[in-house]
């Protein structure tokens, strides 16, 4: 029986992102921003904000505030984010059946974003999809803190930024081209495997088991 135990795989813990991986987040973003535009007076151009998503909010926001105001009006826009973006934003196609191929293989599923940790919580929520954990506030590198903590093995990700941060943490960097960086941009940050998005994880995950 020790022998068994000793050749039989560990139990994977797998890292995605949030937004634009395992939800369509433009929608109830560009919805925000056009909310805190009216708000704060402030000209905010939602359209092309949305292009953008991955980087912390702040990166965004200094385009549009003077750097003073900026982490005034980023209290204001996580204050506003429950009412203006949560129900409308949709899950991606294949987002549930994800977490559902790690959890019958045994293993965790977590989630690592840069987004503020409460509105993550809450769009998990409302979309009924329960990861093992979630950790928010934490963009590119600095993912790797939590998925090491967590042991994880693989991350998925939209952005080359989610690619650096697997690849801080010695995981293995899956991406998937549903966000703002397309195939190339994230073969050319070192992603190991790229998926045209989530609907493809469950077969890649199947055959990644069995071949570790």
């Amino acid at each position: 029986m020790a022998h068994m135990a000793l050749t039989t795989p560990l139990q994977p813990t797998v890292g995605f992102d949030l937004d634009m991986t395992l939800i369509d987040s433009r929608p109830g973003i560009r919805a925000c921003y056009l909310a805190l535009a009216e708000r704060t007076g402030t000209y905010i151009d939602a359209d092309l904000a949305v292009t953008r998503l991955g980087p912390p909010l702040v990166d965004e926001l200094i385009n549009w505030f003077p750097a003073e105001r900026v982490a005034e009006v980023a209290d204001l826009y996580r204050a506003m984010y429950p009412t203006y973006a949560v129900a409308a934003t949709p899950a991606l196609p294949g987002a549930r059946e994800a977490i559902a191929a790690v959890r019958e293989a045994g293993g965790r599923a977590i989630v690592v974003t840069a987004k503020y940790e409460p509105n993550a919580k809450l769009h998990l929520a409302h979309l009924g999809i329960e990861p093992d954990a979630v950790i928010g506030d934490l963009w590119a590198e600095q993912k790797a803190l939590a998925l090491r903590e967590h042991e994880a093995s693989v991350y998925v990700g939209d952005h080359v930024g989610d690619v650096r941060g697997a690849r801080t943490a010695g995981a293995l960097s899956v991406a998937v081209a549903t966000g703002p960086c397309d195939e190339a941009e994230l073969r050319a940050a070192g992603a190991d495997v790229v998926l045209a998005g989530l609907t493809e994880f469950p077969r890649w995950f199947s055959d990644y088991r069995s071949d570790n």
